[in-house]
């Protein structure tokens, strides 16, 4: 789409060592977070042209036991776009086991490029069964995990990403890291907080720096709080993190990474400030990828309906219409109410910052006993794997 690009000044950034994930180059070293029910194809399709393809773009989180079973619903979450290389999975599993056959699959049958293994969704549903940022508190458990992934993935490179740890407390990130390097893990991605802060409080980035000092054999990918290309480049700065991974920062933002992309590149004065008209042309062209994707233009819509708050934050758009905006359910209808707003608003200050969810201070749900000992896994068994896909 045509943009604003007023000129914004900001210095550049030489990457000491390019990053690398295996085989894959991944210049200027910025990441796609997975987010469960956003980073599927046509939100990854969006990032990746505003990018120039430039980038490594992950799926959403995807259950190693549902991959196994063929789920019907995960084999379409699965799906990449061909333009899309390499193709990067993440997989969430609890079952040494299962996660071993999920990998095997993919390398088998040639279903990725790159596998990233969970270890940091907070959220209930999986930490109750002790996956996600409850697992490294388990070493040995997530030692299994490792050493069945990296020894099925064959050729593919393994990555994980993982949290501080489950709270102040049980900190477990070092342990965790120590433990990635010597399974031949290929890099981590640490998010600086802790499974009970969920998206609460401030990112720990010197959490991401000891990381970092800690494991200097692989690379170390730093997540939380990156908002903007400034955002980026001040975490490189402050914690001599390889790249990092940004998650909801481009929430109703794909255009970000064009922004992340001419700001590793020193491209200062083209960053993506665009008008509500060229805001809302992206959402029309979100939604129909979406209905392309999964078939049905109605769907589409419908599910296009939780990026809508994103999209237009900030700009002057009465709450009644953002209401109507939310309940569309087809593509003219999408259209003809951005039609009815003033277009030819500027990128407003008020959509800059935090977006997406910013809870914190809960209370992690976990399995019966999980923090008496950090080295028993014995409780763990293949009926903890989550049955379907999505976070």
């Amino acid at each position: 789409m045509p943009v604003s690009r007023p000129y914004i000044s900001t210095g550049a950034l030489t990457m000491t060592h390019p990053l690398s994930i295996g085989p894959h180059a991944v210049t200027p070293p910025v990441v796609l977070a997975p987010m469960a029910g956003i980073t599927n194809a046509p939100f990854r399709t969006l990032c990746r042209e505003f990018s120039g393809g430039k980038g490594l773009f992950v799926s959403e989180m995807i259950t190693t036991r549902a991959l196994v079973e063929r789920n019907e619903k995960t084999m379409q979450l699965i799906k990449f776009d061909a333009s899309e290389q390499p193709r990067s999975i993440q997989l969430y599993g609890v079952d040494p086991a299962t996660v071993g056959k999920a990998v095997r699959m993919i390398a088998e049958e040639g279903l990725a490029d790159h596998i990233d293994l969970n270890f940091g969704c907070p959220v209930p549903k999986v930490t109750r069964k002790g996956g996600g940022s409850a697992l490294p508190y388990k070493r040995n458990l997530l030692r299994a995990i490792l050493r069945e992934a990296v020894a099925g993935a064959g050729d593919l490179p393994v990555t994980m990403k993982m949290r501080k740890g489950i709270d102040d407390d049980h900190i477990t990130y070092l342990d965790a890291g120590r433990i990635a390097v010597e399974e031949g893990v290929t890099a981590i991605a640490l998010h600086g907080r802790t499974a009970a802060q969920h998206y609460g409080g401030t990112a720990d980035w010197d959490a991401i720096a000891r990381l970092k000092e800690h494991v200097p054999e692989i690379p170390v990918l730093g997540n939380g709080d990156i908002w903007s290309a400034e955002d980026a480049l001040r975490m490189v700065r402050e914690t001599g993190c390889d790249g990092v991974v940004v998650g909801r920062g481009c929430l109703g933002r794909p255009w970000l990474f064009a922004d992340l992309v001419a700001g590793f590149e020193g491209r200062t004065g083209d960053f993506v400030r665009p008008t509500l008209r060229e805001v809302a042309d992206v959402m029309v062209r979100h939604a129909t990828l979406l209905g392309e994707w999964i078939g049905d233009e109605s769907k589409g819509v419908v599910d296009f309906r939780k990026h809508v708050a994103w999209y237009l934050k900030g700009f002057a758009v009465g709450s009644e219409m953002r209401k109507r905006l939310a309940i569309t359910s087809s593509l003219e209808e999408l259209r003809a109410g951005l039609d009815e707003l003033d277009l030819d608003q500027p990128w407003p200050v008020g959509a800059e910052g935090p977006r997406g969810r910013t809870s914190g201070n809960n209370r992690v749900v976990l399995p019966d006993g999980w923090l008496k000992d950090p080295y028993d896994c014995s409780g763990v068994t293949e009926d903890a794997e989550l049955d379907t896909s999505g976070g």
